[in-house]
This record gives structure tokens, C-alpha cells and sequence, in this order.
């Protein structure tokens, strides 16, 4: 099974619109699996899933349950769910305790590899010893950057961890253009600039649009509800960029 990460260091960016869009445009073709792994549960939300209360991240770090006893499926055939728990926000300390901590994620999402094509990490923002799991468990890394001069920071630090992880096979970082506001000077000038500055940023740019934030009220992928939307075709192009990465 390859593996996407949505990730970045900062909160807030768009990560979770980006990760339940991607696993339904992954599950066109391919059996897809989504994991959310941030607390908030905001792709659980969306997914419409919910948890199984009596199985939480020690279980599953600890091995006294397997992935496969909490996904769940979705409206979408091809597209399962593992939903978020409440005890993710201590997941830190249940990967502490294990042998290996860094490599325990990649681990148990190979346990699916039969079962899946594509899996897809709705992660929560910060660097943490999750983190460090997540991006060794990774093929590729998918980084939302909202246009402001900081998004270059937030990229590059993204890359110095990946740098620093101890293995010889990092995952690609993909870059892309997040809430964007092409009214807005500023937003202009970096979502036109940064793919020219850096060969790790797409030229796609998901824009800041009401149809991204009715996904909250239809809980469901853009493309499912607004299929000709500029933010459904731009995350259908991210997709074909990150397919490619795979």
C-alpha cells in the first residue's frame, strides 16, 4: 500500500480538506484507506464515521487490537475510514513505550497492505515522536501552504524533518497552494511566485471558496456536490501530481 501524509507544522491550513478530497479522488480508482489521526476528527466529521469506543490508541500502538477492528466503511465503496479517537491526544506517549516508536506506524498501516491500494494520514499539526512516525511511514508528503510570507518557513521545516529522519528512503514532498484569495494582492504574488522559487511546490492552488467550507454542512468530498467547482478541480490536479509521486 503507498502511503500520503497531509501534513504540516502549523494548524489550520487546510489539511483535512486536502486529505478527504485526495482519498476520494485516490478511491476512483484504487481501494483507499483514510486514517485520521488528528483528535480533532475533523475528516471523521466529513466521513460521516465513528469510532469504536472500546478500542483507543493503546490498543492499537500496543498490538492488543489490529487496524482492521476500527475501520469503518464510508457512502463510497472504494473508500474506508479509520476514524479519530479522543486518546490520539496521547498517542505521543503510547509510541514512547514501544521498541522502534518511529517505525510503529509504518508497521501497523502495512498490516492493510492487502487490503488497500492507497492510504491516506490526516495528521495533526507540530512536531512530536508521532510526527517522526508518520513521516517514515510515508511515500509521500503532501504540505498545505496558505500564501503568506511564512509559507516558505513552514515548508522548509517540514523538509529539515525530513532530512534529519534516519533512514535512506524519504518520503517526496509535495507542496501545493492552500485557501487562496486571488482578490488579495499578496495572495497573488505568492501563489504566482513560490512554484517558480521551489521545485517541491505544485503549480496548483486550491482556492479560499464557501464551496470548501460546505463540506462541512454536506460532510462529504467536494466533487460529490460541486464537481465543476474551481476547489474540486484544483484537488483533482493535486491528485493527478501526487499519483505521479507515487
Amino acid at each position: 500500500m503507498k502511503t500520503v501524509a497531509v501534513y504540516s507544522v502549523k494548524g489550520g491550513v487546510g489539511k483535512t480538506s486536502a486529505a478527504v478530497n485526495l482519498a476520494w479522488s485516490a478511491s476512483r480508482s484504487h481501494r483507499t484507506l483514510l486514517w485520521d489521526l488528528d483528535p480533532q476528527g475533523g475528516a471523521t466529521y466529513l466521513l460521516r464515521a465513528k469510532p469504536k469506543k472500546k478500542v483507543d490508541a493503546h490498543d492499537l500502538v500496543r498490538g492488543k487490537a489490529d487496524l482492521a477492528d476500527v475501520i469503518r466503511a464510508t457512502a463510497d465503496p472504494r473508500l474506508d475510514v479509520i476514524p479519530a479517537h479522543d486518546s490520539y491526544r496521547a498517542i505521543d506517549l503510547e509510541l514512547d513505550a514501544t521498541k522502534n516508536p518511529e517505525r510503529r506506524l509504518a508497521k501497523m498501516i502495512a498490516s492493510q497492505s492487502s487490503s488497500y491500494h492507497v492510504g491516506i494520514l490526516d495528521c495533526p499539526p507540530g512536531m512530536s515522536l508521532l510526527s517522526e512516525s508518520i513521516l517514515t511511514a510515508a511515500d509521500v508528503l503532501v504540505v498545505p501552504l496558505p500564501p503568506s510570507p511564512l509559507a516558505m518557513r513552514s515548508l522548509e521545516q517540514v523538509t529539515a524533518m525530513v532530512s534529519d529522519l534516519a533512514r535512506r528512503r524519504r518520503p517526496k514532498i509535495v507542496g501545493f497552494l492552500s485557501m487562496v484569495d486571488r482578490r488579495r494582492t499578496i495572495h497573488r504574488d505568492v501563489s504566482d511566485r513560490l512554484p517558480q522559487e521551489s521545485s517541491q511546490v505544485l503549480p496548483v492552488a486550491v482556492p479560499y471558496s464557501t464551496v470548501v467550507e460546505r463540506m462541512g454542512v454536506e460532510r462529504a468530498p467536494i466533487a460529490t456536490f460541486a464537481p465543476r467547482s474551481g476547489a474540486a478541480l484544483a484537488y483533482g490536479q493535486l491528485w493527478d501530481a501526487v499519483s505521479a509521486a507515487l
